[in-house]
């Protein structure tokens, strides 16, 4: 299945939503998130499950998201309320809506059976095959050691997410506050996990996204979190309240003086191998000197930004001759 779609959109923040909650839902599309997930899982209880289902569909269909990548964030599959879930959303705000978001995803066979699941919906309704996206995550050690084989297992994939909370207690971790380093070991306790993350999302042209940090009232700690995600690469974070969203635009987000100098390495590296600039492979930038190599670094922080909205504050200037 080949598809049209984007499925590397902004996602520096990512905001969790109840899904039984109208006031929330309400609220958050006057919020600044890049993305904002619908929840049926976690922050739904069992009994208002059915019922938001039902609500989420009213706000997909008559909210105004605009600007916004929609997600709902289904049951994982071990659950009895996963098909529902998805038939529900899917069927009734299908055309408004961007991606689902699988929890606990163990092995590929979870996001196969999604795919189908999609598939078989949109066939039925007449939507465009394939236009919904997958957000996998990744909640155990099952999963991360799948996770390879969970990130190539649907063109539909487009993210795979860091869940801390429940990946900690499946590995018995010894802390209680969810994304904090466990008291006694000196380096960093996360680090295999966001970098297996990471590499096999860029291994498939997908995003990496950091998961929730648990402290609301810490804002202080939220950043550190973020930028430990950010300095690695990847491409956003969970939000959990309002005044997260802010920290996670900025700091995924490159800095005013690194988008202007990788649009400046671009334009001049454009310049300099052209019949113009004398077809050079690698050339001075200042006291720099770019190539090829150059222009894929620029390229990374200049996405970033431009997906961001950023406006670049400086120009390059053609040398005299």
């Amino acid at each position: 299945m080949t598809s049209p779609v984007n499925r590397l959109r902004p996602r520096r923040s990512c905001l969790a939503v109840p899904g039984s909650n109208p006031r929330f839902l309400e609220k958050a599309q006057g919020l600044a998130a890049d993305q904002v997930f619908l929840d049926l899982e976690d922050a739904c209880a069992p009994l208002a499950k059915p019922e938001a289902r039902h609500t989420i569909v009213k706000f997909l269909n008559e909210g105004d998201w605009t600007g916004k990548t929609r997600v709902v964030r289904v049951n994982d599959w071990t659950t009895h309320w996963t098909y529902r879930d998805v038939v529900t959303v899917v069927e009734g705000a299908g055309q408004n809506l961007d991606c689902i978001m699988l929890p606990k995803v163990q092995d590929a066979q979870q996001i196969v059976a999604l795919d189908l699941l999609l598939t078989q919906i949109e066939k039925t309704m007449g939507f465009e095959v394939g236009k919904i996206g997958i957000e996998a995550q990744i909640e155990n050690a099952q999963g991360l050691v799948n996770v390879n084989a969970i990130a190539q297992a649907s063109q539909r994939v487009e993210t795979i997410i860091f869940g801390p909370a429940d990946f900690m207690a499946s590995i018995n971790m010894k802390s209680l506050v969810v994304g904090e380093q466990p008291p006694g070991y000196p380096a960093d306790a996360y680090h295999h996990i966001l970098m297996s993350i990471l590499m096999a999302a860029r291994a498939n042209n997908l995003q990496a996204i950091d998961g929730p940090y648990l402290q609301i009232r810490n804002p202080e700690g939220y950043k550190a979190v973020a930028q430990r995600a950010a300095a690695l690469g990847f491409d956003g974070k969970w939000v959990l309240h309002p005044d997260q969203v802010a920290a996670a635009n900025e700091i995924f987000s490159p800095a005013q003086e690194d988008f202007d100098h990788a649009e400046l390495i671009l334009d001049a590296y454009d310049y300099y191998t052209s019949e113009a600039g004398g077809k050079k492979g690698s050339a001075m930038l200042g006291d720099e000197m770019i190539d090829e190599a150059s222009r894929k670094m620029a390229l990374v922080i200049s996405g970033k930004g431009r997906a961001a909205g950023m406006q670049r504050t400086s120009k390059f200037e053609i040398p005299e001759a």
